[in-house]
């Protein structure tokens, strides 16, 4: 049995360009689909979150038309509420990343407003890549590396990845209020950002990083890292 860390955004909203406070947290897709991938293949997850904070669903991510439907909104409702260390999370700053196999980023807005400015998160993020532990990030999680650049560079430059792209920002209707935008600060940090069809499975592997555009990737990434991990 392997132990993944999981890091959760502990933000509720994402601060938007003209100030507004927009409604947010972790997405419910992609920390329920890894979090069975994982469990299912008999290792052991452990949340954490900046300050050990209760993380929140976005609820828009419950809706049934970002879900997949009524019937799967209502599971991931059910797994959620039932998932007992949702409510007394980890902190970050007590994480010892030496006693984890593996770590993953489910995203959401959420990671915009905290993550990408964390340090205890960017530390983590150094010293997995550091030690070689599969690191998982989906969607907008990928904020986070932001926060590991010093100087002007960051470790994670050069390195092949994916995230939420510009066009499902656009497609979805906050690109225009977004105070920035997750592909442009990625490639100006200099990864070298792959984008795939909007909204379709992309999951980019280089070295132990492993990533994922958007929601439905999520799952994926967890598979993937999977094989790393033995099954």
């Amino acid at each position: 049995m392997k132990r993944i860390l999981f890091v959760v955004t502990g933000a509720r909203h994402w601060t938007l360009a003209d100030g507004t406070a927009h409604p947010t947290g972790y997405w419910a897709e992609e920390l329920v689909a890894p979090y069975e991938a994982f469990t299912q293949a008999g290792h052991e997850v452990v949340i954490a979150t900046p300050g050990g904070v209760q993380p929140v669903v976005d609820q828009g991510s419950l809706a049934p038309e970002a879900a997949g439907g009524e019937e799967q909104a209502n599971r991931f409702r059910a797994f959620l509420e039932g998932l007992e260390q949702l409510r007394s999370p980890m902190a970050l700053a007590d994480v010892d990343l030496s006693a984890y196999d593996a770590v993953f980023y489910p995203g959401g807005h959420g990671p915009m407003e905290d993550l990408s400015q964390d340090p205890q998160s960017a530390e983590l993020l150094r010293e997995a890549l550091d030690t070689g532990l599969p690191l998982g990030i989906v969607c907008h999680a990928p904020a986070a590396l932001l926060a590991t650049e010093e100087g002007g560079a960051s470790p994670f430059s050069g390195y092949r990845l994916t995230g939420f792209t510009n066009e499902e920002e656009k497609q979805a209707g906050l690109a225009d209020n977004a105070p920035w935008l997750l592909q442009d600060r990625l490639e100006a940090l200099g990864a070298d950002f792959q984008e795939g069809e909007p909204w379709g499975v992309n999951v980019v592997v280089d070295r132990t990083l492993y990533t994922g555009q958007n929601p439905a990737s999520s799952g994926p990434v967890a598979e993937k890292m999977l094989e790393s991990l033995g099954g």
